[in-house]
C-alpha cells in the first residue's frame, strides 16, 4: 500500500522530465526503482533498420521498460536524404537534426542509439542500388561492429530481407545486411581488425518484426496463420508512471518533428508479432529471451551480486531511496572486481547513476561562455551537493582533456551546496566541436570515419569533462560530467547548451549560390565572426584566375568574442560559361581559417554546432529572366526564395493568413513552397482567391505535395491525383513530350543538358492522373519502370496559367544546378 500511494504521487514527474529533455536527468523515486530493476536484468536486444523514424518505438519501449532489457536501435543512416518540415536544413545538416531527434527519442523510450557510416542518399527503389552506392562491404563491417560491440542476445529486424522492390531499397538492404552479419559477427576471419577492440559474438536468435503492412492489408493479416510467430503483449499500462506503453512510444516517436511524425498515444491491448529468421527457435511464443540466462548468474562470480541487488529491490524505500546506498556501494565494488568486461562496463555506469540518484548527489560543471577557442583559458563553476544523510567526501576533481587533478577533500554534508571555481587552459591542438562524421569528406553513399572506435557513436564527441571522485562508505567512486554552458531565459527559465570548441574566426558567404549573368560583376558579402577576443587578420577569396576579385584582400579587426563584421568584394566572372567553388579564407598570424560556423537550434533537440568549409558556388550562366514580381508562400521549409532573388527577381514572402485579392495585386506569379498543401491549413480557405488570381491572367506554380493529409482536395483548378511516383535516378533521361511549348523555349531554350548534374533525385510525388486541360511537358523514369509523364503539368485557366511540378527544385536550386535555374525562369515567364 505504501509503495502504491507514493507511486501515485509521482505520476506527473514523468511528463515533466520529457519537457526538460535537454536538461540533466533528475530521477525521482519511481525512475530509480525502475533503474534498479534494469540493473538486475542482463539481457539485450538490438533493433535494426535503415533510418530515423523506421524504429518501432512501441517495441523498444516495451523491451526497455517492461522487460528491463538493454535495448539498442541501430539506424544505418542518419536520415540525411529526407525532407525537412521544420526548417531549411537539408542533406548533412538535416542528418544532424535527425540524429539529435533519435537521441531525444531514446531518452523517452529507454533505448540506446547506434549508427553506421551509411549516408542516406535519398530514395532507392531496390537494395541492389542501395548496396552499390553505400559500399556494401563498409556498411556490412559497421553492422558486424555494432553487433560485436553491443553484444545483443536477440536481433530484431524492422524489415523483411525477402521482399526486394516492395519498399525503400534502404529498408530491404538493412535487413539483408543484418541477416548476413548474424553469423559473421562470430567469425574471427570476418573483419579481423575489429577484434583488436572487441570480441566476436553470436546472438541467440534473429527475428523479423512483422505486421499487417507486410501482408498487404489488415484483413489478410487477420486471416494469416500466426501460430509460429512470437506474440508479445505490448499494450502494457505502467501504473507507476500513469502511462501506457503506447503513450510512451508516441512521445518518443513525436521527437521526429522534422519528418512530421507527431503521434497520438493509445491505450489498451496490443500485440507485436515476431518471426524467427535465424538462430534457435523459442518454444515459448511469448518470450524472446527463452534459453538465455538474463540473471547475474550468466557472469562469473555474479550470483552474489544478483542476490544483493534482489535485496535492494525488495527493500527499496520510496520515501528514502538513500537507504539503499550502503548495499548499492557494496554491489558497485563487487561489479568492479568482475573479470568479465562487457557487463562490468555496462552495469558500472548504471549503478553509479543509481547511487547518485538515491543520494540526490548533484554534480555539474558550467563554463563561463558557450564557445571557447583552442589555447584559451576557460573559467569553470563546479557544483557538488549531497542531499542525503549518507556521509560523503569530495576527494578530487580531474579536468579533461588536460587531466589535471584538483585535490578538494571537502566533506559533503546533507544539503550543503559547494561551488568550486577553477580555470583550465585548453590545448592548442584540441579539435573543434563538430559532428565527427562530417569532419572528413565522404562519398554520396558513405561518411568517412577513420577511427574504428568512433564508428557508431551516436552523438558529437566532446572532450571537455570533469571527473568528481566521491568517497562513499569507504569506496571511491568517479562520476564524470561533460562541461556545459547554461543561462537563464526570462521566458524559458534555465537553458542548457553544450560547450563548443570554436575556431578563432569563422566566415560565412552570404549567398551560397551566386548567379552571374551577362558578364556583369556582383557584390559578394562575407560575414566574419570572432571566436575569441582581439583578433586581427586578412580575408581573401580563393578563385580561379579567370575570375576577378576586387579588392584582393580586406583587413579586419574584431575586439570581442562573438563580434561580427560584414565585408564586401566585387567579383567579375569570365566571358564564357563557368561553374566554380569559391572559398573564403581568413589569415591570422599566418594561420589559415576556412570554416563556416552553422548553429542549429530547435527547442526539441540540443543545440548543435556544425563546421563546414566556407564555400559558395559561382555560376556564369547564360540565362534570360523576365521582370516578374513573385509572391512566395512557404510550405514545409525550403530556400527557393533565395535562389529566385539570385536570379534577379523581386520576391516577397506571403503570410498565408494575409492572402487576399487586394494583397495579390502587386504580383505576377505566386509560387507555393514544398508541401504547402500538407502543412498550411489555412490554404484550404484561401484556394479560391489563389485560383481567381490565375483566372485573371497571372501564373501560379505549385511545388510538390504528398497525397496524404492534403488540406484541400482542390489544390488545382482541374482534377489532379497525386501519387507516390518518383524518379530517384538523378541522371535519368528526360523526354520532351511537347517540345514546342513555351516552357521549353521561352525565354531560354531548354535542352537535355539542362538536366545534367541534378542532385539526389529528379523529382517526387508526381501526379498519376490529371484532367485533359493539363498539358504534360516532361517525361522520365527510373530504369526498368514505365514512363512518368506527370513531371511538369501546365494548364490554361481563365487568362492565366496553373503549373504543378514534382521536380525537386528545392534541392537543385540551392545546390546551384544551372539547368534548374533556366527551367524555373521559363516556368515563371510561361505564355
Amino acid at each position: 500500500m505504501q509503495k502504491q500511494y507514493i507511486l501515485s504521487l509521482l505520476l506527473f514527474l514523468f511528463s515533466f522530465q520529457i519537457l526538460l529533455a535537454q536538461q540533466p536527468s533528475k530521477p525521482n523515486a519511481v525512475d530509480i526503482y525502475n533503474q534498479i530493476q534494469k540493473l538486475n536484468f542482463l539481457g539485450s536486444v538490438l533493433y535494426i533498420a535503415a533510418h530515423p523514424d523506421d524504429e518501432n518505438t512501441r517495441l523498444i519501449s516495451y523491451l526497455s521498460n517492461e522487460k528491463k532489457a538493454r535495448t539498442g536501435y541501430l539506424s544505418l543512416t542518419r536520415g540525411d536524404g529526407g525532407q525537412n518540415l521544420i526548417g531549411p536544413e537539408l542533406r548533412e545538416l538535416l542528418g544532424v537534426i535527425r540524429t539529435q531527434e533519435l537521441i531525444e527519442a531514446r531518452k523517452i523510450d529507454g533505448g540506446e542509439q547506434l549508427f553506421s557510416r551509411a549516408n542516406d542518399f535519398g530514395y532507392s527503389k531496390n537494395p541492389e542500388e542501395t548496396l552499390r552506392i553505400w559500399d556494401k562491404e563498409q556498411v556490412l563491417s559497421d553492422v558486424v561492429w555494432a553487433i560485436r560491440k553491443f553484444q545483443p542476445d536477440v536481433i530484431i529486424n524492422r524489415f523483411d530481407h525477402r521482399s526486394p522492390g516492395t519498399t525503400h531499397g534502404h529498408h530491404t538492404a538493412s535487413a539483408m545486411l543484418s541477416l548476413e552479419s548474424f553469423d559473421l559477427a562470430n567469425n574471427p576471419k570476418a573483419f579481423p581488425n575489429q577484434l583488436n577492440l572487441v570480441k566476436s559474438w553470436q546472438p541467440k536468435r534473429m527475428l523479423f518484426n512483422t505486421s499487417w503492412w507486410f501482408y498487404g492489408s489488415k484483413e489478410k493479416f487477420e486471416k494469416a496463420d500466426k501460430s509460429n510467430l512470437i506474440q508479445l503483449q505490448t499494450g502494457v499500462y505502467y501504473q507507476s508512471i500513469g502511462k501506457s506503453n503506447q503513450e510512451i512510444a508516441a512521445l518518443s516517436r513525436s521527437r521526429h518533428q522534422s519528418q512530421g511524425f507527431g503521434s497520438t498515444g493509445s491505450r489498451g491491448e496490443e500485440i507485436e508479432y515476431l518471426e524467427l529468421i535465424k538462430g534457435e527457435t523459442a518454444k515459448d511464443k511469448t518470450n524472446i529471451f527463452e534459453g538465455i540466462d538474463t540473471t547475474w548468474n550468466r557472469v562469473k562470480n555474479g550470483n552474489a551480486i544478483g542476490q544483493l541487488l534482489n535485496e535492494v529491490q525488495a527493500t527499496f524505500d520510496f520515501k528514502n531511496p538513500s537507504a539503499s546506498i550502503p548495499n548499492l556501494v557494496k554491489a558497485y565494488s563487487m561489479i568492479e572486481s568482475l573479470e568479465e568486461e562487457r557487463w562490468k562496463t555496462i552495469k558500472t555506469e548504471e549503478i553509479k547513476k543509481i547511487i547518485a540518484a538515491c543520494s540526490g548527489l548533484y554534480l555539474e560543471g558550467v563554463a563561463e561562455n558557450q564557445g571557447v577557442a583552442p589555447n584559451s583559458f576557460v573559467k569553470l563553476k563546479l557544483e557538488a551537493i549531497n542531499r542525503s544523510a549518507i556521509p560523503m567526501q569530495l576527494m578530487s576533481i580531474t579536468t579533461f582533456p588536460e587531466q589535471k587533478n584538483n585535490v578538494q577533500n571537502i566533506e559533503l554534508k546533507n544539503n550543503i551546496l559547494h561551488n568550486i571555481n577553477i580555470e583550465i587552459q585548453l590545448p592548442s591542438t584540441i579539435e573543434y566541436t563538430n559532428a565527427y562524421w562530417l569532419k572528413e569528406k565522404g562519398t554520396v553513399g558513405m561518411y568517412r570515419v577513420e577511427n574504428q572506435k568512433n564508428i557508431g557513436i551516436p552523438d558529437v564527441i566532446r572532450e571537455i569533462k570533469a571527473a568528481f571522485t566521491i568517497f562513499i562508505n569507504g569506496v571511491s567512486i568517479p562520476f564524470e560530467r561533460n562541461i556545459i554552458f547554461k543561462y537563464n531565459d526570462d521566458v524559458k527559465g534555465e537553458v542548457y547548451n553544450p560547450l563548443d570548441i570554436v575556431p578563432d574566426v569563422t566566415t560565412s558567404i552570404l549567398d551560397k549560390v551566386a548567379i552571374f549573368n551577362n558578364g556583369r560583376s556582383k557584390t559578394i558579402g562575407i560575414k566574419i565572426k570572432a571566436g575569441k577576443d582581439v583578433i586581427q587578420g586578412d580575408l581573401h577569396l580563393e578563385l580561379p584566375e579567370n575570375w576577378k576579385v576586387n579588392p584582393t584582400t580586406i583587413p579586419f579587426t574584431l575586439n570581442k568574442k562573438g563580434e561580427e563584421q560584414t565585408v564586401y568584394f566585387e567579383v567579375t566572372p569570365p566571358k564564357t560559361a563557368d561553374e566554380i567553388t569559391m572559398k573564403s579564407i581568413a589569415i591570422i598570424n599566418g594561420k589559415r581559417f576556412d570554416k563556416e560556423q552553422i548553429n542549429i537550434n530547435y527547442e526539441h533537440i540540443s543545440k548543435q554546432q556544425v563546421l563546414k568549409p566556407s564555400e559558395a558556388k559561382f555560376i556564369k550562366l547564360d540565362i534570360k529572366t523576365g521582370n516578374e514580381k513573385i509572391g512566395y508562400i512557404m510550405g514545409a521549409g525550403d530556400e527557393v526564395p533565395k535562389s529566385l532573388t539570385q536570379m534577379g527577381y523581386e520576391v516577397a514572402i506571403l503570410k498565408p493568413e494575409e492572402i487576399s485579392k487586394e494583397n495579390l495585386i502587386p504580383f505576377d506569379v505566386i509560387i507555393t513552397g514544398i508541401r504547402a498543401y500538407n502543412t498550411i491549413q489555412i490554404l484550404a480557405l484561401k484556394q479560391d482567391i489563389l485560383l481567381d488570381f490565375v483566372k485573371e491572367g497571372k501564373t501560379m506554380i505549385v511545388q510538390y505535395n504528398t497525397s496524404d493529409d492534403l488540406v484541400t482536395k482542390n489544390i488545382a483548378p482541374y482534377s489532379l491525383k497525386i501519387s507516390r511516383d518518383r524518379v530517384t535516378e538523378e541522371n535519368a533521361e528526360v523526354r520532351f513530350l511537347t517540345p514546342k511549348h513555351s516552357i521549353l523555349n521561352y525565354p531560354n531554350k531548354i535542352t537535355s543538358k539542362d538536366f545534367d548534374g541534378w542532385k539526389q533525385e529528379q523529382g517526387l510525388y508526381y501526379p498519376s492522373e490529371w484532367d485533359a486541360a493539363f498539358t504534360p511537358i516532361l517525361s522520365s523514369n527510373d530504369k526498368g519502370e514505365a514512363p512518368k509523364n506527370g513531371v511538369l503539368l501546365v494548364a490554361k485557366y481563365g487568362k492565366g496559367h496553373y503549373i504543378y511540378t514534382g521536380l525537386s527544385f528545392f534541392r537543385e536550386l540551392p545546390e546551384g544546378v544551372s539547368g534548374a535555374f533556366r527551367l524555373m525562369a521559363n516556368m515563371i515567364s510561361v505564355k
